[in-house]
């Protein structure tokens, strides 16, 4: 079934540029001596304790790998390539892969104001799921049953002052992570025993998920340089309006710490969320069921080049 959240990583290589990468840069520009470089890639491959997005877990609270190529033009220009592991178990009959790509354009002072505008997609190879579109009030038998991919497409907004970053990612695809009338009221028809929140979803009819707004606000800053030097702080709160479905509305928090030391970044994060329908974030692991919107801390360790 449907699990319905998105990457916030999506915006992070699309929009903040420069912000966002380590101060590595690969000349390209075949210029003459005293020449300045025009653009700038960076390669990150990094493992984790879990792959977390919004607060939710994709690995299904298991260790996962991303691999990520950024790329900054001095015009402005920016773009982003992710390959990430995801649990089969939550995107099913998939390959195992999310694959997020993003282009856009970013202007202002990075000190100062700040803005960017794009597009960005994420694709999970393979993956798609079926559910019931509808159900039978009389007999309460699920009826047509339809397949749904989890694929989705933004446009892509950003607003920041120095530090400080907002952002909003609008659903410009037909679904979101397959968030339909059969991934979010099948979804909670199969986890409640009480029936009637599902009856009460269904009862609203066909719907998709076009028009999910998912908003950010993002900070960092140096943690007590003279005490812990390369430390950095990491704050992010996160609001989710899924369209159409109130059910899965909810919001996330997040604070991080990230520590540059033998040319490797060691992050630690906790993370939480406060969801609506808890149903929509539980998956079944054999015999047990996993509910991926617990409270979390995740470790990590990420290597540029």
């Amino acid at each position: 079934m449907a699990k319905i959240h998105v990457g916030a990583v999506v915006a992070c290589g699309l929009l903040q540029g420069a912000a966002c990468l380590p101060a590595q840069a690969q000349q390209a520009d075949s210029a003459s001596e005293g020449s300045v470089a025009t653009y700038q890639f960076d390669n990150q491959v990094k493992l984790m304790s879990e792959q977390r997005t919004r607060g939710i877990s994709d690995s299904l609270m298991r260790p996962s790998a991303k691999w990520s190529t950024q790329f900054v033009h001095a015009s402005g220009l920016v773009a982003l390539l992710e390959v990430a592991g995801v649990s089969k178990q939550q995107f099913v009959n998939g390959d195992g892969l999310g694959v997020t790509l993003a282009g856009g354009y970013r202007f202002g002072d990075p000190d100062r104001w700040h803005a960017g505008v794009g597009l960005a997609t994420e694709r999970f190879p393979g993956a798609r799921f079926m559910a019931p579109h509808g159900i039978d009030l009389e007999t309460g038998t699920p009826t047509d049953v339809r397949t749904t991919n989890y694929n989705s497409d933004f446009a892509v907004m950003e607003l920041g002052y120095g530090i400080v970053e907002g952002r909003v990612l609008y659903v410009v695809s037909k679904t979101y992570r397959g968030a339909d009338t059969g991934g979010v009221c099948g979804q909670i028809l199969r986890f409640s025993i009480d029936p009637t929140a599902a009856l009460q979803c269904y009862a609203r009819g066909e719907q998709d998920s076009r028009g999910t707004v998912l908003a950010d606000l993002n900070s960092q800053l140096p943690l007590l340089p003279s005490l812990l030097p390369s430390t950095t702080l990491r704050l992010h709160a996160g609001y989710q309006k899924l369209a159409n479905f109130r059910e899965g509305n909810f919001a996330d928090y997040q604070i991080g710490i990230t520590h540059r030391r033998w040319g490797l970044d060691w992050n630690l994060d906790w993370l939480t969320t406060n969801t609506n329908a808890h149903q929509l974030y539980w998956v079944q692991d054999g015999e047990r069921i996993r509910k991926t919107d617990g409270d979390a801390l995740v470790f990590s360790i990420g290597y540029t080049f």
